[in-house]
């Protein structure tokens, strides 16, 4: 039993997750964040305690890509994902958009990183679907299995999704 904590970002409303993570953990649930990683690491360290797993989500591995994609910045993400996999069980979710991020160059980088952190750290190379605003065509899947093999070199646990 366990209450998972995602769609749209979570830590938007951390107050609310906090309150009631600590609430679950007594009443012996377990609890999930889905989240995109972005989150200052004093928070993080309060949140910790009461968390059991997280899904980080890795937009990209390049700072300039995360500052006109997202507006934000790369940094503080890494720091999120090796915060929370020294406290509790993390997997780590890139989404391959085309256009975006969707290159062996653009995402090994990425794969060397999180096996240097722990090669252990599930990674979930997930396909886009043109939604919203953005019309790009869809993951090419032999591209997703070329990174999984890819990533496979510095991961135990790499998995291709949405396919």
């Amino acid at each position: 039993p366990s209450i998972s904590y995602t769609y749209n970002e979570p830590l938007v409303a951390y107050e609310t997750v906090l309150d009631t993570a600590e609430l679950a953990r007594r009443a012996g649930l377990r609890n999930i964040v889905v989240t995109n990683g972005y989150v200052q690491p004093e928070p993080m360290a309060r949140l910790l305690p009461f968390i059991d797993a997280m899904n980080i989500d890795l937009k990209a591995f390049d700072d300039k890509v995360y500052r006109s994609w997202c507006g934000g910045s790369l940094q503080p993400v890494l720091d999120t994902i090796t915060q929370c996999s020294a406290a509790c069980h993390v997997e780590v979710t890139i989404l391959v958009v085309p256009g975006m991020n969707d290159s062996l160059d653009a995402l090994e980088p990425a794969f060397v990183w999180l096996g240097r952190l722990d090669s252990r750290i599930p990674l979930h190379i997930t396909r886009y679907f043109p939604a919203n605003r953005y019309a790009a065509p869809p993951t090419d899947t032999m591209l997703l299995h070329r990174l999984r093999d890819a990533a496979s070199r510095h991961l135990e646990n790499v998995y291709v999704g949405n396919v």
